[in-house]
């Protein structure tokens, strides 16, 4: 059953920027060598920076016991008490205070998250990070699931 789902999608900004960019390349292209290299120019840079946005975008979930973060899963009972972060809090985490060793989900548009160490001896993962825009509700739901049958 999964009680707490979030996709971390680049934000609208993002997205105008790269056709902002790719229309502004075009121009010249086209401005210097007609339509069809104007045209390519925008559409193949536009269109490539829109997939990579497209799969930057993380899914969040805790479910069936799990917390699954991007492509990493771990049962919450394996988790020490999660601790959601301020952004000021998440970017010494993922800043200075990181641990090359733990496992990060970090996604420059998303400023806050939650840290979980990791209770496993034999996982040299120390401690989770995962980024989130609802930290407060992530750890909640990392809570329930551990204490649900």
């Amino acid at each position: 059953m999964q009680t707490y789902a979030e996709r971390l999608t680049p934000p609208v900004g993002l997205w105008i920027g790269v056709w902002v960019g790719a229309l502004a390349l075009g121009l010249a292209f086209f401005a210097a060598l007609g339509p069809v290299p104007g045209l390519v120019t925008l559409l193949v840079p536009g269109l490539l920076l829109s997939a990579v946005l497209v799969r930057s975008a993380a899914e969040v979930r805790v479910e069936d016991g799990d917390l699954v973060a991007g492509p990493a899963r771990i049962p919450v009972r394996l988790l020490g008490p999660v601790e959601a972060l301020d952004p000021a809090a998440a970017r010494a985490v993922r800043g200075p205070a990181s641990d090359p060793a733990a496992y990060h989900l970090i996604r420059g548009w998303v400023p806050a998250g939650v840290r979980a160490d990791v209770l496993d001896p034999a996982d040299p993962t120390p401690y989770w990070f995962v980024a989130s825009r609802r930290p407060i509700e992530l750890a909640a739901a990392v809570e329930a699931a551990r204490v649900s049958p």
